[in-house]
């Protein structure tokens, strides 16, 4: 009856050979691109652009959201050059309180 490895060597045991394994000339030439832990600049390309896209929506829907605050219509909205006409508010006298 065969012991617990099965006639294999374990791999804690197991000897490296003491040769390199043969590369070809004529086959490509790879080479491991530049990292930090894992990251490559085309990782950070990818999801920089990813991050900036999603941020800039944001941004504009944060905008738009508070663009009833006075302080950010008066500030920010009513000097956009094609919309800031829109951000105008006019309060009838009437409803004017002073």
């Amino acid at each position: 009856m065969p012991g617990p490895h099965q006639g294999r060597t374990p791999a804690a045991f197991s000897q490296r050979s003491p040769y390199q394994t043969y590369k070809s000339p004529f086959g490509p030439q790879y080479k491991p691109a530049a990292h930090f832990h894992g990251i490559t600049a085309r990782h950070v390309a990818k999801y920089g652009t990813l991050a900036a896209g999603f941020g800039g929506v944001a941004g504009l829907f944060a905008l738009f959201f508070f663009a009833e605050v006075p302080r950010v219509r008066d500030d920010i909205m009513m000097k956009i050059p094609v919309l800031g006409d829109y951000f105008i508010v006019e309060v009838p006298p009437e409803d004017n309180p002073f």
